[in-house]
């Protein structure tokens, strides 16, 4: 069990409609952790992921973040989602504004910094993804690799208590897709806690300290990276490894 949980979900179900997408989902997130969360196409993965900084409500269950339950609207909502870094599958960046203006926004928003020290800090993080020497570009000036290191670096600009990654490298390139697993396999290494919902296995392999794999909206195997890998539990965990390992 997670020594200093960061995130917690008791119990969570979640409907669209009819459609039972999370089911009676418990899972706790150590502060310093990072979890990967991994299973078929509509497993529930991104919803999950998705419902952490609420944006998908839920229908029942509870979700605390540091000991307190998720705000439902409003201001408070604002500032859960600045303690709540996301990186999207799709970037999500403002086309009409700079890379540095992208990352110092939210800040000088949310966070209430002067723009002097909000660039002050997005540079610094664009040099930490690698970026800085882009900063006065536009996003369409940038591969899809180098926009979703910006997304990055703009999650990062908020100090977040935790970061959640969506498919972060699905829209990417294969050679992209290297440049961007670095950056996260660095923020892991410095203790960052981390929430990744990801096809990239050999990330989840390296990087995790736990898989958390799903099916069928329910959480069926939560272990270490090296026992679920090597010794699946459930039919389930066998069957899509020996399908995703072949290739």
């Amino acid at each position: 069990m997670a020594v200093d949980p960061l995130i917690e979900l008791r119990d969570v179900n979640k409907y669209y409609g009819k459609l039972h997408v999370l089911r009676d989902i418990n899972l706790t997130v150590g502060r310093g952790e990072v979890v990967v969360v991994i299973g078929p196409s509509g497993s529930g993965k991104s919803t999950l992921c998705r419902t952490i900084n609420r944006l998908e409500p839920v229908e029942s269950g509870t979700i605390t973040l540091d000991g307190r339950p998720l705000p439902d609207e409003g201001r408070a909502l604002a500032r859960l989602r600045a303690e709540v870094g996301m990186v999207f599958q799709s970037f999500n960046l403002f086309a009409h504004k700079t890379v540095l203006a992208n990352v110092s926004l939210a800040q000088i928003k949310v966070r209430r910094r002067s723009r002097e020290e909000a660039d002050r800090r997005s540079r610094e993080l664009l040099e930490r993804v690698g970026l800085l020497a882009h900063a006065e570009k536009y996003p369409a000036q940038l591969s899809g690799g180098q926009q979703q290191r910006v997304a990055i670096a703009r999650a990062l600009a908020m100090d977040p208590k935790a970061l959640l990654f969506d498919e972060p490298t699905s829209a990417l390139d294969p050679e992209m897709i290297t440049e961007v697993l670095e950056v996260m396999q660095q923020l892991a290494r410095e203790g960052s806690t981390m929430v990744v919902v990801t096809h990239e296995m050999g990330f989840a392999r390296s990087a995790a300290n736990r898989v958390v794999f799903m099916a069928d909206g329910r959480i069926v195997e939560d272990r270490t990276p090296e026992e679920f890998f090597t010794a699946p539990r459930s039919e389930r965990a066998k069957d899509f490894l020996s399908k995703i390992l072949k290739h």
